[in-house]
């Protein structure tokens, strides 16, 4: 894939890979919100209290938001609930999970990711989605919209991006999940659009490779930044909204960041660097309900777990 040629020259720390990856997902979410229905379902009004005062600036059109997906607009990761359906449809067997569920309950009890684990992992998923159509993946994500996420979107950060809708500001998703499905929520929510991870299709068919790298980290800074050139916007001016000190890279871009139901580096980090801070979680369950959102694919290993643990269950 050719570059896209938005990026200025700059000092960075990420991979091309980060770059093509960022780009790739850039693209695509352009693409869909210009294909998008300009009507859309109506969404309930946010409470004032869950308003920033003077903030989002209505009309600004130089502005524009951005929320990272898993755990900070949805409850719980969104592959997880991608790979429950997935098994669901008999896209993989029981047998081939042995090592998806090693690899996934090794970065929940590390809280880091084995280079070697996540390769395999995004290898080993891409190969269920080769030979699909891309147009039956999309398909088969509303669906599991429907049954599984559209239940557990945090009313609290769901007002904070009507408020921007109402002031005039597109707003995007930003997430490591795959862009079909990323873009489904996004359309469900009524949002501008989403950044997601790029999965290379040929004629319309998966071939089993990844654009670039899964937005993850580095990548959705770059992602966002390329969005940004795209589509004229002033970052000082935007505003990022993530629960995960991976995205720290994406939230420093922008001149309004906000921690969202934050893990504990990034609560850390954000009150180091003054940002707001919000948390939708109650009590002590507040400190233990953020599961750590694995980079790319390897988070299906928990809901392909998660689906045959309710299999099991009700034989």
């Amino acid at each position: 894939m050719a570059a896209l040629g938005w990026l200025t020259p700059r000092r960075r720390s990420a991979t091309a890979r980060s770059v093509l990856a960022g780009e790739a997902s850039a693209e695509a979410a352009r693409k869909s919100s210009q294909e998008a229905l300009e009507t859309q379902e109506a969404q309930e009004t946010p409470d004032a209290a869950d308003q920033e005062p003077q903030f989002p600036v209505v009309g600004d059109d130089k502005a524009a938001a951005f929320f990272d997906l898993d755990n900070t607009v949805m409850q719980g990761a969104a592959l997880f609930h991608f790979g429950r359906g997935l098994y669901k449809r008999k896209f993989f067997e029981t047998r081939d999970l042995a090592r998806f569920a090693w690899q996934q309950a090794w970065f929940r009890l590390a809280g880091v990711e084995d280079p070697e684990h996540m390769q395999d992992a995004r290898d080993s998923a891409l190969s269920i989605v080769k030979g699909h159509r891309v147009a039956e993946l999309e398909t088969i994500g509303e669906e599991i919209y429907d049954e599984y996420m559209a239940d557990r979107i945090w009313p609290g950060t769901r007002a904070l991006a009507q408020a921007h809708l109402d002031a005039g500001q597109k707003v995007w998703l930003v997430t490591a999940a795959p862009v079909e499905i990323a873009q489904v929520i996004a359309r469900r929510l009524g949002l501008t659009g989403a950044l997601g991870t790029v999965a290379e299709s040929v004629d319309g068919v998966y071939t089993g490779k990844l654009v670039g790298e899964p937005l993850h980290g580095p990548a959705k800074a770059e992602a966002v930044r390329a969005l940004a050139a795209a589509e004229g916007l002033d970052l000082a001016r935007c505003a990022a909204y993530s629960d995960s000190h991976n995205d720290i890279p994406m939230l420093s871009l922008v001149g309004h960041p906000y921690a969202i139901n934050p893990d504990a580096k990034l609560r850390k980090h954000a009150r180091e660097k003054d940002w707001r801070l919000r948390d939708y979680r109650t009590g002590r369950k507040a400190a233990k309900v953020g599961i750590p959102a694995a980079a790319g694919v390897g988070a299906v290993a928990g809901g392909t777990a998660a689906a045959i643990a309710l299999s099991r269950r009700r034989r």
